[in-house]
Formats: structure tokens, sequence, C-alpha cells
């Protein structure tokens, strides 16, 4: 009975250990509400591709919104909707969070690196930075369900 226990408790630390690693996963609602981003893996990485927004045409022109922000010219005749804005976070085991990424912010044309941590299973925190993480901002976004 004991050695029953013993399995069962290290079945379950190993399996909440691997929760947090894989759980990042899905399709979240960002801070302003007007996105929806699926993070995916992809090669030991994760990528987050926009797949919903409230407004995905402009309202002047009727036809998709484009990354009109964009610093390269060449790019901004780009539609927003299916743009891969996170790039290569990767899981760090010490900290428990993924670092080492980079998001694209289209309302504005700006790249930033970033590092996000899962508060709750439904809740991540995104935190956005030039240089200096503490020079940044942080972002709750909200798993949809």
């Amino acid at each position: 009975m004991i050695r029953l226990f013993v399995f069962l408790f290290f079945a379950t630390c190993i399996s909440s250990t691997s929760w947090v690693s894989t759980d990042l996963s899905g399709t979240w609602m960002n801070a302003d509400k007007d996105a929806h981003i699926k993070i995916y893996p992809s090669y030991g990485k994760f990528y987050g591709q926009v797949v919903w927004m409230k407004q995905p045409n402009d309202s002047i022109t009727g036809k998709p919104q484009l990354d009109k922000f964009n610093k390269d010219p060449k790019l901004r005749s780009r539609p927003v909707m299916n743009m891969v804005i996170i790039r290569d976070l990767a899981f760090d085991t010490k900290d428990q969070e993924w670092t080492g990424g980079t998001i694209y912010n289209p309302k504005g044309g700006d790249s930033y690196d970033l590092y996000c941590k899962l508060i709750d299973k439904n809740t991540l925190e995104v935190h956005f930075y030039m240089t200096l993480p503490t020079l940044g901002k942080t972002f709750q976004w909200t798993r949809v369900k």
C-alpha cells in the first residue's frame, strides 16, 4: 500500500510538471480583447498566430486590416489576420516560464523581447520589453474556451 502511495505521489508530481511545460498551447485573448492568438509548439519552441480579430477589416476601405505601421515598407501590405506575431519562446525549467521569444505588435509596428508565465490554467502573463525587462509592460491574456 505504501509503495502504491509513493508511486501515485511521484506520478502526480511528474504529470504536473509536464502540464506546466505543455499547457501554453491554445488560443488566448489579448489584454485589449480585440484579438485571439493561437500559441502552438514547433520544433521545441512556441509561436503565436493571430486567428481572430474584433475588427478584421479596415473601417475606411472595408478590406482586411494590413500591417500598415511596419517599419519595413515592403511588409505594410500583408494582412494582420493569420500573421505570426510570437516567435521562438522556449520553456525555462529553472524559472518555470517561457523566455527568449519576440512579439510583434501590428498596432504600432514594433517588435519586443518577450517572456510569458502561466498564472493559472486560463491566465497567461505576457511581458513585452526592449533591452531591459524591468522597463517593459506586463499584460494578462485569457484562454479562449
